[in-house]
């Protein structure tokens, strides 16, 4: 799998279309919109080519492509205008033997965030086999989320990495607008498989952090 890495975005059309333009560029097949898609928030001002139709129609082609959560700044009017699924405030994914957790980080905190969250918050559609009853929910490798429009990449205390694209629209703490980029290699004979995250400026794409689990 290899995923654009997209958060808080705020209805700037500009930003949207920016970005997306990576979506070809680095050959991904999947996008992970982690929330705060089109409405600006009354604490933020009004991004540089703000349009939230517009936002909405860069991302139309993409739709099936798109695993979306829901931010602390998307109204049910939202939900309304995309076409996908954006009304969960979390999804886990699995892909190359870690489990992703993606959600936008108003809710779930993601600095005393656990491996084992699942075992405490609602079902994620895992269901254990009806002959082993004891099968545990999956662990949590990664957590993707946005909100705080800093990109970070590190571990928390509790050994989950802490993946934020950062914003592509209202970046804070002196950023620039950054994406995130997802790549996952299989395991093959003789190779073990492996993921890399990485963070990028919107202006060029430009590498400017990087971890590998």
């Amino acid at each position: 799998m290899r995923a654009l890495i997209l958060s808080d975005i705020h209805g700037s059309a500009l930003a949207a279309r920016q970005a997306l333009s990576f979506f070809e560029k680095f050959n991904c097949d999947k996008i992970f919109l982690l929330g705060d898609t089109l409405y600006h928030g009354p604490r933020n001002p009004l991004p540089a080519g703000h349009g939230p139709m517009g936002v909405v129609e860069a991302l139309a082609p993409y739709k099936d492509r798109i695993f979306a959560v829901r931010g602390n700044c998307d109204a049910d009017v939202d939900l309304m205008m995309l076409d996908m699924p954006i009304e969960n405030e979390y999804k886990v994914i699995e892909d190359c033997g870690l489990h992703l957790f993606l959600s936008h980080g108003h809710i779930f905190m993601p600095e005393c965030f656990p491996r084992t969250a699942l075992e405490t918050i609602e079902s994620t559609g895992f269901t254990p086999e009806k002959n082993n009853i004891e099968q545990k929910k999956p662990q949590i490798d990664v957590y993707l989320y946005g909100h705080t429009h800093i990109w970070k990449l590190e571990k928390n205390f509790r050994d989950v990495l802490l993946v934020n694209p950062g914003s592509t629209s209202l970046p804070k703490g002196g950023n620039p607008p950054t994406f995130g980029l997802y790549e996952s290699t299989p395991a093959n004979e003789g190779e073990s498989g492996h993921a890399k995250f990485s963070i990028h400026t919107l202006e060029d794409g430009e590498e400017i952090a990087t971890v590998t689990v």
